[in-house]
């Protein structure tokens, strides 16, 4: 029998191909027939690859800012490289090569033959996630890996690379078409075509390059671009709820500032008044003490002899006293009366900023439930397929480009 081979660029969906979740065009019941060659952390895996290049190149440099903190995060939000590559292989289609039959069985054992030699045929490609599903309409191999060159003479000598990692095993870029890719992408059709031959299946080759896509892959597409426009509206709704809990965080700390503040102007207000009623205290002395009192004439003593001797003094201490009392009293009380006003300003802020921190919150409750939203996106999609999607929208939106994808 003659059937067709597909080879395209994947998604990378990494907790799509592990079944983290299940998409609607998954049989949950099959996914036991399920084939995982391997299912790496994608980080440890940049640390195994390239820990020593990089200490390598940061012991090169004198100036702190130009030194690699973090290899994986640097392409992570780079432009130039990906993370990693996925390619997607799949014999016939869901009509000659059913996932459920007996060809769909022999689909299965092609394509685990043509995966075990995967890695030895192309050193430079680091498969870190491999997975053969048999829980779809039809037999397909996904296979993610990180591209990587070693030798490089300028930056890291050990580096994310698909061009030279491709060039590394022999392909070589030329005219139009013949792109690395497109070369390397000949030569495992041509292997799997082989594995193929041994059970009696040869290859039926199209003058195509990927014009009629499976139902499927279509439709895989079309969600891709919705999924890019949702993401897009999820990520804006995620930054507004970060801005909105620093201003309420922000919020409870005037808040509790002015908390602060009214409180010591109360306690200062409270030594006031202790001052007040020390002050009226004292006054009681004046009326009440003997010392204060002006004695009973003596007997004999001239109205001037008692003028001069008894009455004057008094009265003259008197009045030092009294105009000290009254220096006392009137700044006591403008300070009284200054603190009054500022205890309804920092009270009416309080109830202002109380109004303020409420309205805020309520924001938040809604801004949660868009979050909420995302998070759902996230377990389905995966972390990493979001954070790369979030990364190319900051620039542009670009359609899906089929030229990329390989018949």
């Amino acid at each position: 029998m003659e059937r067709t081979i597909s080879g395209m660029m994947g998604k990378g969906s990494i907790n799509h191909n592990n079944r983290s979740f299940h998409a609607e065009n998954v049989d949950p019941e099959r996914s036991k027939y399920n084939i995982e060659y391997c299912n790496s952390d994608l980080k440890a895996v940049y640390h195994e690859l390239f820990d020593k290049a990089v200490g390598r190149y940061n012991a090169k440099q004198d100036r702190n800012d130009r030194m690699i903190s973090d290899y994986y995060e640097k392409i992570r939000v780079g432009k130039q490289e990906k993370l990693f590559h996925e390619v997607v292989f799949q014999i016939g289609n869901k009509d000659d090569m059913d996932a459920r039959s007996e060809n769909g069985q022999i689909a299965k054992e092609v394509l685990d033959e043509f995966m075990s030699g995967f890695q030895e045929r192309n050193p430079n490609l680091h498969v870190f996630s491999a997975h053969l599903h048999m829980d779809e309409a039809t037999p397909h191999l996904h296979i993610d890996f990180v591209p990587y060159t070693t030798g490089s003479k300028r930056g890291v000598d050990t580096r994310v690379s698909l061009k030279q990692a491709l060039a590394s095993q022999g392909f070589k870029g030329g005219k139009k078409r013949e792109t690395e890719w497109n070369q390397w992408m000949e030569s495992e059709k041509q292997e799997l075509s082989e594995i193929m031959e041994r059970h009696q299946i040869r290859w039926n080759r199209l003058d195509t390059h990927n014009k009629h896509l499976s139902v499927l892959d279509f439709q895989k597409q079309e969600r891709q671009k919705e999924v890019i426009m949702l993401e897009r509206k999820i990520e804006e709704a995620d930054i507004e709820y970060k801005v909105m809990s620093g201003k309420a965080e922000q919020k409870k700390v005037e808040l509790t500032a002015l908390n602060i503040k009214t409180k010591k102007a109360d306690e200062k207000l409270e030594k006031l008044e202790t001052l007040q009623e020390k002050i009226r205290c004292d006054v009681r002395i004046y009326d009440e003490n003997e010392e204060w009192q002006l004695p009973e004439p003596v007997a004999l003593s001239t109205a001037k002899s008692y003028r001069e001797k008894k009455a004057l003094p008094l009265v003259r201490k008197l009045k030092k006293i009294l105009k000290q009392i009254t220096i006392k009293y009137l700044r006591a009380a403008a300070k009284i009366e200054e603190l009054v006003k500022e205890i309804k300003h920092l009270r009416e802020k309080v109830d202002y900023q109380g109004k303020s921190l409420k309205k805020v919150r309520q924001e938040n409750l809604l801004l949660k439930e868009s979050v909420r939203d995302f998070e759902m996106v996230k377990q389905v999609v995966g972390e990493e397929k979001v954070n790369d999607i979030i990364s190319a929208t900051k620039n542009a939106i670009r359609p899906v480009n089929k030229k990329d994808l390989i018949r």
